[in-house]
């Protein structure tokens, strides 16, 4: 088994315009006398890699806390796309067929029109990764975002594909449990030839 680490680090990761820039602060250290080594950090729930709630969009939409975990982990299939706007046309022709969890790689450089969302969501679609700062281009509405949250969609932003082949994988994303949160930050990886087994349960035949 192979585990691909598609996370990107949080203090070097690059940080979506106006967005704090994280900063890790020593409280107390080892160095100083201190019995531990302590640290505060400052970041905003959107740096680095991390998942986006339907709070993000909608005033009295769910907290990160309620994520389906079963959304966060499973089988995922990584697709390259061209850069740029991503229609619905081409996910007509390109989506991996069946799959609930798709990373999209295109260097940072490709986003969603709201055609491609659709198409995604009426294909099943569960949870949609990028490995750009955000599934939609700065300037856009939060269209995207709106459609794909409201139907339950999990997004996966600020991954690192970069070593990643196009192909199948089991992901491993679940979001860092926070009571109110927007969104939090996950340590992303996806698992080659994974295998898993069942046996019955205590106490059957």
């Amino acid at each position: 088994m192979q585990i691909i680490d598609i996370s990107n680090d949080l203090l070097t990761a690059e940080v979506y315009p106006n967005d704090p820039v994280p900063e890790l602060a020593p409280m107390t250290s080892l160095s100083d006398g201190a019995l531990y080594n302590v640290s505060a950090l400052y970041a905003g729930l959107h740096n680095g890699t991390h998942i986006d709630a339907p709070l993000h969009v909608f005033s009295d939409g769910a907290d990160v806390a309620s994520v389906p975990l079963d959304s966060c982990i499973g089988p995922c299939t990584v697709l390259s796309v061209p850069a740029g706007l991503i229609t619905g046309d081409f996910m007509e022709r390109n989506y991996p067929s069946g799959a609930e969890r798709v990373l999209l790689k295109s260097n940072g450089r490709a986003f969603l029109h709201d055609s491609a969302a659709e198409v995604m969501l009426r294909l099943g679609c569960r949870l949609i990764g990028t490995d750009g700062l955000s599934i939609e281009a700065e300037n856009a509405s939060g269209s995207v975002h709106r459609a794909l949250l409201n139907r339950g969609t999990v997004l996966l932003e600020g991954l690192n594909l970069e070593n990643v082949k196009d192909g199948n994988y089991f992901l491993f994303a679940p979001p860092i449990k926070i009571g109110g949160g927007d969104a939090a930050f996950t340590r992303a990886v996806l698992i080659t030839d994974y295998i898993f087994w069942s046996g019955a349960q205590h106490g059957t035949k």
